[in-house]
């Protein structure tokens, strides 16, 4: 992927790409769920997909992309935020609660799935609704990974963001993957799926990319400590060997600082010490091993730094809730999940 800008102004070059990482530690996939063309006067309603007080919170967290590929409404997010979105817009709710879209003055504000049909990509919806007047064509997708156990990462991010491709300053990548996820929904040819898929992925990074490179100074959260750079130079040495039996005073001097001046920083930018955020890197780190392989505890233990099975199972169960072997059985089973309604 081409960067569009420099992102880690402040941080070192070297190091782990900690975007990256954190993707690649929440297993993101995603997918094209809905091919949509309403006309006015219309009113639609969609539900929330991702409720962080679930059982399922901790396995699996759902964002939503609209694309506005023709005509125009007024769009409304579950914070209540309202904006007025046209052809070339970019919608994305990191975490797809309950929003509504219309134009005109519906009678009714119709359930958005009550109004879909099967597709001809299998996982596709379509819809055609409304009265018959000025036409809205949307494309809508959806992004899936596993939360961050220790840290509700994407909950740092606004509630709605929207990417308007009219303007100048669009990531020309992610006008692109754009036009290219429309083409592969227009042509539902075989292999669309996988291809919408690994699309979806990339504008989700590149999304983060531009929301990390426009925070502004005084920012707090994961991805504002990104720019920090102390901060960020911290999380890099975690993120690099988060098995190491690190101290504040050996992150110190490896940043160039005092260990006051990085406890107080990082504290002020995660609201937890840096021991304290790396012991939940590691369970996270653990909690995917536990989800996905068949390691043994002392091994994965071992791994993410613990001398012992029994310090590991102490530590996870103090960060989870329950011991890894319930982690285990509880997530394996579930492992495999998938969006559980294709409807908007």
């Amino acid at each position: 992927m081409t960067a569009t800008s420099d992102l880690h102004t402040g941080t070192p070059d070297h190091g782990p790409d900690l975007l990256s990482e954190m993707l690649k530690a929440v297993r993101l996939t995603g997918s094209v769920f809905l091919n949509a063309c309403f006309s006015a006067p219309f009113g639609v309603v969609a539900p929330k997909y991702y409720d962080p007080v679930s059982p399922m919170a901790c396995l699996r967290h759902i964002s939503i992309f609209h694309f506005i590929v023709a005509g125009n409404c007024t769009f409304e997010a579950a914070n209540g935020e309202r904006r007025e979105v046209t052809a070339g817009d970019l919608l994305f709710l990191p975490f797809a609660g309950h929003h509504r879209f219309w134009k005109g003055e519906p009678l009714v504000m119709a359930a958005a799935g009550e109004i879909v049909q099967p597709g001809r990509i299998e996982g596709m919806w379509t819809v055609n609704y409304g009265g018959g007047g000025d036409e809205l064509r949307m494309i809508c997708g959806f992004l899936e990974s596993s939360e961050f156990l220790f840290a509700p990462v994407f909950r740092t991010l606004p509630a709605l963001i929207v990417e308007k491709m009219s303007e100048n300053k669009i990531g020309a990548l992610i006008a692109s993957t754009v036009r290219e996820i429309d083409l592969h929904v227009a042509a539902a040819a075989p292999g669309s799926q996988a291809m919408l898929g690994r699309l979806m992925e990339l504008l989700f990074v590149e999304l983060l990319r531009r929301h990390v490179a426009r925070l502004p100074p005084g920012s707090k959260g994961w991805f504002a400590a990104l720019n920090d750079p102390i901060v960020g130079r911290t999380l890099q040495l975690l993120h690099a060997d988060p098995a190491r039996h690190w101290t504040v005073g050996q992150i110190a001097d490896k940043v160039g600082s005092s260990r006051t001046i990085v406890a107080e920083r990082f504290n002020a930018l995660l609201g937890r010490p840096p021991i304290e955020y790396l012991t939940g890197w590691r369970i996270q780190l653990a909690g995917e091993r536990l989800r996905f392989g068949h390691e043994s505890l002392a091994s994965i233990a071992a791994g993410v730094g613990y001398q012992s099975e029994a310090a590991f199972s102490r530590a996870f169960k103090r960060v989870t809730g329950i011991t890894p072997g319930k982690w285990r059985e509880r997530t394996g089973r579930r492992a495999g999940f998938a969006l559980e309604s294709a409807s908007p």
